[in-house]
């Protein structure tokens, strides 16, 4: 199949993340073993959701191409078109995921095919994951199964949108949440009573004077839109009613780190946070606390531009332009375990990603197809 045909049968399946993708994957490893891989298939512990990785062709190190499978929703988006139905206009295509990241699995799947037709001197390997758009949760639960299906690919691209750059780096995160104790009361006594999202308010408040220090004083990064690490409260709930004091608040916060600022660093200081403002509250109240805990957490990327893969990449890719992302991907994961990874892909996550009327350029998607040529040419015997 071609890439135009593959991207319309992937648009085609709602992957949502909260919606099983195991049609989609059933698809695709059928595919794949009908060209001759050798297929692992990585179900999650619901059962309703899976990763593939597949191999074609001899031992050896080979090279690795990375997707994921899972879109962001469409509900509340004012599409003009719909959403999983593949749409070409001109030389635009529409469809939910067609940026980010169907376009490149379809580029994939494509390599795929044309590779089961040739010799290869070195394997392909494949790496199709779930999840990632909800923390990279998937790639998370299969990455310790990498090693004994795929061993230890000499190159690893991550296909996420970057408009055929190199990108060299992002951002690490940590998502954390936070209950605050406090006691009930009648509001007409409030005073009397420790108020839990008093507590809160104060920790919001030590979270951004963390925030100002790392904007101030911590590592900067000019290749990075904002150049420092950040801390961000993204909500904040309490209370039932008016005329109850409330006596538990939740909120959940994030830190995305620079990798010259150092994750653990990042997490005690905010872990202090909380300590402190427990500890002011305590002497009036016994039972006053923050419970915080960390629920997800991905790393960062980071490669140096004179890398050997960097090299390669650009080579691939035929462009000389490096970058580093706002947003975070998988790649990380593979770095961790040592294979030599950067990221580059069709699309633009900026102009296109997550977006009603999400498209891709048909420039880029055949961008893409000529890189994956090029990586064919490397491995063909």
């Amino acid at each position: 199949m071609d890439t135009l045909t593959l991207l319309d049968r992937l648009i085609a399946f709602d992957t949502t993340s909260a919606r099983s993708n195991l049609p989609l994957i059933d698809f695709v490893e059928d595919y794949l073993r009908a060209r001759g891989f050798r297929i692992t298939r990585v179900p999650d512990a619901t059962g309703q959701k899976a990763g593939l990785f597949a191999v074609l062709g001899p031992e050896g190190d080979g090279i690795m191409l990375s997707a994921h499978t899972d879109v962001v929703p469409v509900t509340g988006q004012n599409w003009s078109r719909d959403p999983f139905r593949l749409t070409r206009e001109g030389d635009r295509l529409y469809g939910r995921g067609t940026t980010d990241m169907k376009g490149y699995l379809a580029a994939m799947l494509a390599l795929a095919d044309r590779a089961a037709k040739v010799p290869l001197k070195e394997p392909l390997k494949l790496a199709i994951s779930y999840d990632e758009e909800v923390g990279c949760v998937g790639i998370q639960q299969m990455i310790s199964a990498l090693p004994a299906a795929l061993g230890h690919p000499r190159a690893c691209f991550v296909g996420e949108p970057t408009g055929m750059q190199v990108a060299i780096g992002h951002k690490g995160k940590a998502a954390f949440e936070a209950i605050c104790h406090g006691e009930s009361g009648h509001s007409a006594l409030a005073p009397l009573f420790t108020n839990a999202l008093h507590l809160a308010a104060d920790f919001t408040t030590e979270l951004r004077v963390l925030q100002d220090y790392y904007a101030t004083e911590g590592a900067r990064d000019p290749a990075y839109g904002v150049p420092y690490s950040t801390v961000h409260v993204g909500t904040l709930s309490g209370g039932t009613a008016l005329n109850i004091v409330p006596d538990r608040a939740e909120m959940r916060f994030e830190y995305r780190h620079l990798a010259a600022d150092a994750a653990e660093d990042i997490a005690a200081r905010i872990y202090a946070a909380a300590a402190r403002v427990t500890d002011r509250f305590a002497t009036q109240c016994p039972v006053a606390r923050i419970e915080v805990t960390e629920v997800n957490a991905y790393p960062g990327l980071d490669v140096p531009e004179e890398a050997e893969i960097v090299t390669l990449a650009k080579t691939l890719a035929k462009t000389n332009a490096v970058t580093k992302v706002a947003f975070g991907t998988e790649a990380g994961f593979f770095q961790g375990l040592g294979i030599a990874t950067v990221v580059c892909g069709p699309g633009s996550m900026e102009g296109q990603g997550h977006k009603p009327d999400e498209y891709l350029e048909l420039s880029e998607l055949l961008a893409c197809d000529a890189m994956m040529d090029r990586i064919l040419d490397s491995l063909r015997a």
